[in-house]
């Protein structure tokens, strides 16, 4: 099992600058970032956008893999955003690995101006999306029209320092989405389905596992190609209660067959609440354990 950490954007550089490093020096798999313009009831509060962020982390980090957790469509256009990608992969000597999803619903559904999509659009939007930036990295020179998106002679010269691309982590949980993890990811990430009990979302992670099993079936891919990543705490627990919470919720990911997990450093509140002596127990007592 392999065990990430989300670092939010939410602190100046001088506060989360030390949270990096250190999660590379406690041997975290990958760290992460979210992808937003403002995100639920920290909108108001300071908040820093996820790719000079990454930028930043890449520069005080020298081996942990580092991502979006997950780069949205309701603000990003493929044809920039494919620049930026290839910049970040550069920068960080090809420790990227670039999460996708098909844009929230909140502050950023609307902070430009127009409403959010109903969801069958979002979806739409979303493989509009993941073709176009899978087509600008993997290609030169790129004209493309869809419904959402456009690119007129597109360059990006000189690509990702990762072949043939950067690796996408694609969020999905419904048929359609879980299709394009099965074509362009080489991870899927989920959340869950929405639940106040635990067992109910476990419950709701179990039955994801098997609609992903299905769509690789659907595209003729081998199940074991594809690294599974599930958020520990979209679960109505966070993951660093405790260090025996935490180790109980890797042990449940790995039996529905999760590669991946994936925890938040902890806030002092509102979301993510908790406190770093746990983070710390956990890093030291707990991922040696979880690898063996």
């Amino acid at each position: 099992m392999r065990v990430g950490i989300v670092i939010l954007p939410d602190e100046p550089w001088s506060v989360t600058s030390r949270r990096w490093r250190q999660a590379e020096e406690w041997g975290f798999d990958h760290a992460w970032t979210y992808d937003h313009l403002g995100w639920r009831d920290l909108v108001d509060g300071p908040w820093f956008d996820a790719v000079p962020t990454l930028a930043a982390a890449a520069s005080v980090t020298s081996r942990i893999p580092l991502g979006t957790l997950v780069a949205s469509p309701n603000f990003r256009h493929p044809v920039h955003f494919a620049r930026e990608v290839t910049a970040l992969d550069d920068i960080s000597a090809g420790r990227l690995l670039l999460g996708v999803g098909a844009g929230g619903l909140g502050f950023d559904a609307t902070v430009l101006g127009a409403g959010p999509l109903p969801p069958r659009a979002r979806v739409d939007r979303y493989a509009e999306f993941v073709e176009l930036l899978d087509l600008l990295l993997r290609t030169d020179r790129v004209t493309w029209q869809g419904r959402y998106f456009q690119a007129v002679d597109a360059r990006s010269t000189p690509g990702c320092r990762q072949r043939p691309r950067v690796p996408f982590v694609l969020a999905a949980n419904g048929p359609r989405s879980l299709d394009l993890v099965a074509r362009y990811g080489a991870g899927w990430v989920t959340t869950g389905t929405v639940f106040d009990d635990l067992a109910a979302w476990w419950a709701s992670v179990a039955q994801l596992a098997q609609r992903c099993d299905a769509a690789l079936d659907r595209a003729g891919r081998d199940s074991g190609s594809l690294r599974r990543y599930l958020s520990l705490d979209s679960a109505p627990v966070f993951s660093l209660t405790s260090a025996d919470v935490f180790a109980d919720a890797v042990g449940r990911a790995a039996a529905l067959g999760f590669t991946d997990v994936i925890t938040h450093w902890p806030r002092r509140s509102s979301w993510y609440a908790g406190d770093e002596r746990v983070l710390a127990e956990v890093a030291t007592d707990v991922l040696p354990q979880v690898r063996a």
